[in-house]
């Protein structure tokens, strides 16, 4: 994947945001989507450039995989950590 720069006047997403297509992309984690289709499918419109910002980072944090068919999601919570947190007090 071909870093995108990031200059001072990019507008970087928010957390929201990023939740939004995390969320879209485990959602959908049974085949490869293609950009345009991912946009189709966020409930909420997002610029290309932010976009394209917040698959580099998912990428780069092992989250999803680019291949010729899209973008997929491959991340899988470990199991250490669920069995760690099943016992734990939620606040």
């Amino acid at each position: 994947m071909k870093a995108i720069q990031v200059t001072k006047q990019a507008r970087m997403p928010t957390l929201g945001t990023i939740l939004m297509v995390e969320k879209t992309l485990e959602k959908n984690k049974d085949k490869p989507m293609r950009i345009t289709e991912l946009k189709n499918k966020l409930p909420k419109q997002v610029m290309h450039h932010t976009l394209k910002l917040i698959l580099q980072y998912l990428w780069k944090s092992g989250k999803i995989m680019f291949g010729p068919k899209g973008v997929q999601w491959i991340y899988a919570e470990p199991e250490h950590l669920k069995k760690m947190m099943e016992g734990s007090l939620e606040i």
